[in-house]
C-alpha cells in the first residue's frame, strides 16, 4: 500500500475528517497519513484504542515513535497519559494496550536501525521557553539525524517553517493558516527537503508537534 508516498511533495490530511479503519486487532482502528508497505510498513497513523483493547506482545524491528494524545496508553513499562512522547527503538518490544481507551499519533520504521535509545517524556511535567517573538519550545529528542519538539504559537504569530532536511507536524491545539487552508487539531502536515511554508496562529493561538530533518534521504518500505 501506497499512501503520501511521494515524498518530494508537501502532504495534508486532516485527520479529523478522515474515517477510521479497523486494524488486525479488534478496538483498535486507524487513521492513516502516509505509509509505505503492508501491514508491516513504514507509517505514520493516528490509532485509537477503544477501552479495554490491546495488541499482542510484538517487537518493534523498525522501531516506534508515538505521542498520546487522548487518554492513557499502557503497557508493560507503564501508564502514559495524554502527553507522554515515547520511542521504543529497532529491537524494541511490548505488549500495548488501555483499560480507559486513548488515541496515539504513531511512526513506525522510521529510525537509525542501529538506534537503542529509549525515550519516556511526560510533556505535563516539562517546561516550554520561548525562543523568538509568539513562539515557545519544547525539545523532545535530537539525535543529529533529526529535532522533535513541541511549539507553541502565540495567537497571530507568523512562523515560517522550513528545514533543509523536510519537515513535519501534527497540529495538537487551536490552528493556523497556511496557503489559504485552515489547520486544526488533528490536521498534519509534510513539507519535502528544502521547502518551505509560512504559518498563521489562529485566534486561540496552536500547539503543534514537529519533526525536522529525518526526510533528508528518500524513504522506502521495510526491508528495501
Amino acid at each position: 500500500m501506497e499512501l503520501n508516498a511521494d515524498f518530494n511533495k508537501r502532504a495534508v490530511v486532516h485527520s479529523a475528517d478522515v474515517a477510521w479503519v479497523a486494524s488486525p486487532m479488534a478496538g483498535v482502528d486507524r487513521r492513516m497519513l502516509d505509509r509505505i508497505g503492508g501491514e508491516v510498513a513504514r507509517a505514520t497513523t493516528i490509532v485509537r484504542y477503544a477501552p479495554g483493547s490491546s495488541f499482542s506482545s510484538h517487537v518493534h524491528t523498525g522501531g516506534e515513535e508515538f505521542l498520546v494524545l487522548e487518554g492513557v496508553f499502557q503497557d508493560e513499562h507503564g501508564d502514559f497519559p495524554a502527553g507522554s512522547y515515547i520511542r521504543n527503538p529497532p529491537q524494541s518490544s511490548h505488549t500495548p494496550g488501555s483499560e480507559p481507551g486513548c488515541t496515539i499519533f504513531v511512526k513506525l520504521w522510521q529510525f537509525d536501525l542501529r538506534d537503542r535509545t529509549h525515550v519516556r517524556v511526560d510533556t505535563n511535567k516539562m517546561r516550554f521557553s520561548p525562543t523568538a517573538d509568539g513562539v515557545e519550545v519544547m525539545p523532545l529528542f535530537s539525535d543529529g539525524r533529526e529535532d522533535v519538539v513541541l511549539e507553541r504559537w502565540a495567537p497571530g504569530t507568523e512562523v515560517v517553517l522550513a528545514e533543509a532536511g523536510g519537515l513535519e507536524l501534527l497540529v495538537l491545539e487551536g490552528g493556523f493558516s497556511e496557503e489559504g487552508e485552515t489547520f486544526r487539531p488533528g490536521s498534519w502536515l509534510r513539507l519535502p527537503k528544502g521547502s518551505a511554508a509560512r504559518a498563521l496562529a489562529g485566534a486561540d493561538g496552536a500547539k503543534v508537534w514537529i519533526k525536522r530533518g529525518h526526510l533528508r534521504e528518500m524513504p522506502s518500505a521495510p526491508g528495501q
